[in-house]
């Protein structure tokens, strides 16, 4: 299924880095009187995780259900049965994701929270002091961490609400008929449309019926755009469609930026910059970020279409993991954000098509060689859909 069902009358706060992001998703919790579901792929026991759990833990002591997934890989083994312990004793209900990679190498990048039915969040930020690399070096950071997520309330609240659900269902330990039947039960639990002007829409990606959901919004927004598309993420390898609606939406005369995080991976940065000759060619600017770890995952198209969410564009993002984006047809909201992402490419450093054309060949070498590997890889874990 590639559809997106959209609900208008959604208030949609955008926050930037953890600074606006934890204590607002701190707060909702402590509000929270019925329940709260919480995803991430990262809970680090931090400083930041720490002051997170004792909300949670404050929470199911007055009460409140609360679940929380937090990926085995993500968190790591360590830590990941280090919270099942803590939450455990505390009225937590916690369950892990896909230990020991024993339901196949997909992971959950999501990073999700529901708090009553009421308010939501979704966005790239995971459960971890953003003054820190969010690698195993953890290594302290010029600046915090760049990223985003949203604060949502109305309508939407309530399909985001089913996906928790469901999700929550699909990580326990259920035998298959029980699930199947929970899973059929809390698909035709809810059925929630609106006529009127579309606001917002929750965009997710799995394996089951929603595998090109997310690269499918991305190349009909690039497909319709007429004047702009200003795109941001941190690991830069999507696939032969994605690369080339960039292409064709500048060729055709719509001014394209793409903002991408360098020096985290030094394999990763290879790859992307395989593919800047062609995009560098068709008109595509680049923009490399530099002041700290760019981990945002975000775009603007025509100042009218935006998207905040956990999906890089690469081929894990797109084609194996499982994510959650929302996207946004609300001007102010989409002025907001390119405004936001601006600051970003202020910070970055363009590339010069005509330097990089002087690239020498040994470099250009590593590019393709780096390319080359990192397909193979994905084509077998994608049964070779990587390409697409």
């Amino acid at each position: 299924m590639h559809k997106v069902n959209f609900t208008a009358h959604n208030r949609i706060a955008l926050l930037e880095c953890g600074a606006m992001f934890f204590p607002a998703l701190i707060a909702a919790i402590d509000a929270a009187e019925t329940e709260v579901h919480l995803e991430t792929y990262i809970f680090e026991r931090d400083d930041v995780g720490l002051a997170l759990t004792a909300a949670l833990v404050r929470a199911a002591g007055r009460g409140v259900r609360v679940h929380v997934i937090a990926d085995w890989l993500g968190s790591g083994r360590v830590v990941s049965k280090q919270l099942a312990g803590d939450f455990r004793s505390a009225g937590v209900e916690f369950r892990s994701f896909n230990p020991w990679f024993l339901r196949g190498v997909a992971r959950t990048h999501r990073k999700l929270c529901v708090v009553d039915q009421q308010v939501a969040f979704i966005g790239g930020i995971n459960i971890n002091d953003d003054l820190f690399s969010d690698d195993y070096a953890r290594q302290p950071l010029p600046a915090p961490r760049w990223d985003f997520a949203v604060q949502v309330e109305g309508p939407l609240v309530a399909i985001m609400q089913r996906e928790v659900e469901l999700q929550w269902i699909r990580v326990g330990n259920l035998q298959l008929r029980a699930r199947w039947q929970r899973f059929r039960s809390a698909r035709t639990r809810l059925s929630l449309h609106s006529e009127a002007p579309v606001v917002a829409g929750l965009v997710v990606r799995d394996n089951l019926r929603n595998r090109r959901t997310i690269q499918r919004a991305y190349l009909l927004a690039l497909a319709g755009a007429k004047t702009s598309a200003v795109l941001a993420n941190p690991y830069f390898a999507p696939g032969r469609k994605l690369r080339d609606a960039l292409a064709r939406a500048a060729r055709r005369g719509v001014d394209v930026t793409l903002l991408i995080g360098v020096g985290q991976f030094r394999v990763q940065d290879a790859v992307a910059h395989s593919f800047y000759p062609k995009l560098l060619k068709a008109g595509v600017k680049v923009v490399e970020y530099h002041k700290t770890q760019l981990h945002a995952k975000v775009a603007v198209v025509d100042d009218n279409w935006a998207t905040v969410g956990s999906s890089n564009c690469d081929g894990l993002s797109l084609f194996v993991n499982q994510e959650a984006n929302i996207v946004i047809r609300d001007a102010t909201f989409s002025l907001q954000l390119r405004e936001a992402i601006g600051r970003g490419i202020a910070d970055g450093i363009a590339v010069d098509p005509e330097a990089f054309g002087h690239v020498r060949w040994h470099q250009r070498a590593w590019y393709g060689a780096a390319y080359f590997l990192y397909q193979g890889i994905l084509r077998i874990i994608t049964l070779g859909k990587y390409v697409e």
